[in-house]
């Protein structure tokens, strides 16, 4: 892989048998002896995903202002194989086996009490399963995740095979643009809460550059263009590992309604993107380990319009 390679074009980890070993193990064995499986499993990932393995080194550069060190990119990359190990356990078990804090709940909660739905916007930080968690505590609040399905078929039929529900949802973002939109319309109207990733541009998606641990790094513009058009609260969630078998999912309102004139539209998205881009920056402050990218998250990718962004540019999603 060159240093600029797209995200989108590096294979899954693993595959359908080392994820089913582990879903194996974890079950079976339980928790400690699936977390005892991490340390092979990070070594030989370490040992054979070069470009995942320069990135990660890369990125802890611009974190600590010195190289990463083969020790902390290892450390970074078992901080990843256990979040996805907990999400097996969250799946099958719920929060049982683990210590989910809060922070800023009840502020989410007052805008889901709006009625008009509630945007979260999250990042590839931590663990974004840990919100299902949210969801059994308070079933009154639906959550609808919008996830590409497509990116990790091993890892998605897992977790429906867990969790059979969790199917129903998920809104596919490997679906056309038009239809994500929709969906998120109809979530919305229903009062539902609507979680999607907000640091990661798909291939065919418009980004704009921010300042970003150092320097300008992308940012895909289509989940504002979405708040704009839906009209609902956005909330931001981080939700961090911090070890064992402890979590902290940390709510923090940013609009409770997203307008972006039309002859302002650059700037706004600008200011939109800045203010998400330095809350993402400090959490990962808070915990260095926790965020996933494992590509050149700052190099040049060109900026072209696609059926994400078609779907969302006029002023309203109808209703």
């Amino acid at each position: 892989m060159s240093n600029h390679e797209h995200w989108q074009s590096r294979p899954e980890g693993g595959g359908r048998f080392a994820i089913w070993l582990i879903r194996t193990i974890a079950l079976y064995g339980g928790r400690r002896l699936g977390r005892l499986c991490l340390y092979p499993i990070t070594l030989y990932f370490y040992l054979r995903r070069g470009p995942e393995r320069l990135a990660s080194r890369q990125y802890l550069q611009r974190v600590f202002g010195r190289p990463g060190t083969p020790w902390q990119v290892i450390r970074h990359i078992h901080c990843f194989a256990a979040t996805i190990l907990d999400r097996i356990f969250l799946l099958a078990h719920g929060e049982r086996p683990f210590e989910i804090e809060t922070q800023g709940l009840e502020l989410l909660e007052q805008r889901v009490a709006l009625g008009r739905g509630v945007l979260l916007f999250g990042s590839h930080q931590g663990s974004f399963e840990a919100l299902r968690a949210i969801g059994a505590r308070r079933p009154e609040m639906p959550l609808r995740v919008v996830l590409d399905k497509q990116k990790t078929p091993a890892m998605t039929e897992l977790l429906e095979a867990l969790a059979p529900e969790i199917g129903n949802c998920v809104i596919d973002a490997a679906q056309d643009g038009t239809t994500i939109a929709l969906a998120m319309a109809e979530a919305c109207r229903s009062g539902a809460v609507v979680a999607m990733l907000a640091d990661r541009g798909r291939g065919h998606e418009v980004l704009r550059r921010t300042e970003f641990l150092g320097s300008p790094a992308p940012f895909p513009i289509s989940p504002w263009l979405l708040a704009h058009v839906l009209q609902a609260p956005v909330v931001l969630c981080f939700g961090l590992y911090l070890g064992g078998n402890r979590y902290r999912l940390v709510f923090e309102p940013m609009s409770d309604r997203v307008e972006i004139p039309r002859d302002n539209r650059g700037p706004a998205l600008d200011a939109l993107i800045a203010r998400y881009a330095q809350r993402l920056e400090h959490y990962i402050h808070v915990a260095p380990y926790n965020w996933f990218n494992f590509y050149d998250f700052w190099q040049d990718t060109p900026a072209v319009a696609g059926p994400a962004v078609a779907a969302v540019v006029g002023d309203r999603v109808s209703a």
